[in-house]
């Protein structure tokens, strides 16, 4: 008799835990109660929610770095005089814009008129001495003069072609042209010509004052090749290279944005850890002057993703969020890994087992449904 009640009482005590729910499945279903928000209509209305659907959209990883307006040596003109003078006259001040082959001196020295001096003397000289060659040559074919002496004559021909030729490279280096030099136009003053067509940088000279040949009177730069040097840290340097577009601006304006292109990545690091881009601008603009300080940003990678507006995601306890409608008025909170955030827009990573493509979500104020959340699991 015991034993049948002890079977029974066992019977039942089974049949019960068979049919009630396992404590894991009563947690699994009270935490998946627990991301569900369920509005009514005149409480979706009011907390301005917004359906949305995640598209896919190119975004770009961007670098921010600072740099300058630079010029390459080839565009920083240093001008002097060749032979050294007094300055005796001079309109240029720094800023003054100068154009290829304009008179932006005048130098006065003694040493310029003996030049022409010589000039004149050896150009003369060379004129007796080719018909003096000639005359031993007639004479040496005759057999009337020996040949050393047209030897002579024609090494003595020779060296004061040299000297001439030497004289008119002098010449011209201070902007005398030799064949247009006569005795009546033997000046004590020479002009000093622009190399190129840009602006005055710097004048190191007043008037009156004597330069030597090594002196520089002035520096000039050419602004048809300015370009951004930027410094960009080591540990972005490998996401440059020549082609990479970016758009810089001045430090002092950002608002006015300047097209560039990478043309140089440099091959070492200095000591603070930083290399140098040289950037191009696609258009030239004659108001970025050398020396202004610009912040760049750069695209250095792109890929397709997955992508919603910003205020679409939740960020709550370190974690982000969106809210997938699961039924009208009805979302679930849904953990998401964010990536690049771009234009109003944040990527959505894949998660295995939702497709973005195919889900619509809250957005306009998404922060609504979690503070609706929250105040429930609070009750």
């Amino acid at each position: 008799m015991y034993k049948l009640i002890f079977v029974a009482i066992t019977i039942s005590v089974l049949l019960a835990c068979k049919n009630s729910p396992s404590a894991t499945e009563t947690q699994n279903d009270t935490g998946k109660a627990d991301t569900i928000v369920v509005l009514n209509d005149t409480q979706f209305r009011n907390a301005g929610i917004q359906l949305i659907q995640p598209i896919k959209k190119i975004m770009h990883q961007t670098v921010t770095i600072n740099g300058m307006v630079d010029v390459p040596p080839q565009s920083m003109i240093s001008v002097s005089i060749p032979l050294g003078g007094y300055l005796k006259s001079t309109h240029l001040l720094p800023g003054t814009n100068v154009h290829k082959g304009e008179v932006i001196a005048l130098m006065e020295d003694q040493s310029y008129v003996q030049l022409q001096q010589d000039y004149l003397v050896a150009k003369a000289k060379l004129g007796f001495l080719e018909t003096d060659l000639q005359r031993q040559k007639e004479l040496s074919k005759q057999d009337a003069t020996s040949k050393k002496t047209y030897q002579q004559s024609l090494s003595d021909y020779n060296v004061q072609m040299a000297m001439l030729k030497g004289m008119e490279e002098k010449l011209r280096m201070i902007n005398i042209n030799p064949a247009k030099l006569t005795i009546q136009n033997i000046s004590r003053t020479v002009q000093l010509l622009s190399p190129i067509t840009g602006y005055v940088t710097k004048v190191n000279v007043n008037i009156g004052r004597y330069v030597n040949p090594s002196d520089v009177l002035f520096e000039l730069v050419n602004p048809d090749d300015i370009h951004a040097a930027m410094t960009v840290f080591e540990k972005d340097i490998e996401l440059f290279q020549k082609g990479t577009a970016g758009k810089v601006s001045l430090t002092s304006d950002t608002a006015k944005k300047y097209d560039v292109e990478v043309i140089l990545v440099t091959k070492n690091v200095n000591d603070n850890r930083t290399g140098m881009l040289h950037c191009h601008f696609e258009k030239l603009n004659h108001s970025l002057l050398p020396g202004m300080f610009l912040t760049g940003v750069f695209d250095v990678t792109s890929h397709q993703a997955i992508v919603v507006p910003e205020n679409a995601v939740v960020h709550y306890n370190g974690a982000e969020y969106v809210f997938v409608q699961k039924e009208k008025n009805t979302f679930v909170a849904t953990p998401v890994e964010t990536g690049l955030s771009q234009n109003g827009y944040v990527e959505i990573k894949p998660n295995g087992y939702i497709n973005w493509l195919s889900v619509q979500l809250a957005g306009g104020n998404a922060y609504a449904l979690m503070g609706k959340l929250k105040n429930k699991m609070e009750d």
